[in-house]
């Protein structure tokens, strides 16, 4: 099986703006087909969303990016 193809959901400007991402990052997640997955790119490591969709069956990894963002990769297996 290929490895999934990302879409890159950046929500760092949502934040600054005062908005809560996640009825976007939900929709998002709910409309992801077979092999792809999406990159969610916050200014913290989002715990609560990584169990939420752990619980979920996804999987996730995640990276320290270098300008200090957390870049966290969901997808099913």
């Amino acid at each position: 099986m290929a490895a999934p193809k990302f879409k890159v959901l950046d929500i760092r400007p949502m934040l600054a703006r005062g908005h809560e991402p996640f009825a976007l990052i939900r929709a998002e997640v709910d409309k992801l087909a077979p092999s792809r997955g999406l990159t969610v790119v916050a200014p913290f490591l989002p715990a609560p969303l990584i169990e939420l969709l752990k619980g979920e069956g996804f999987e996730s990894s995640l990276e320290r990016r270098t300008d200090g963002a957390w870049a966290v990769n969901f997808w099913r297996p």
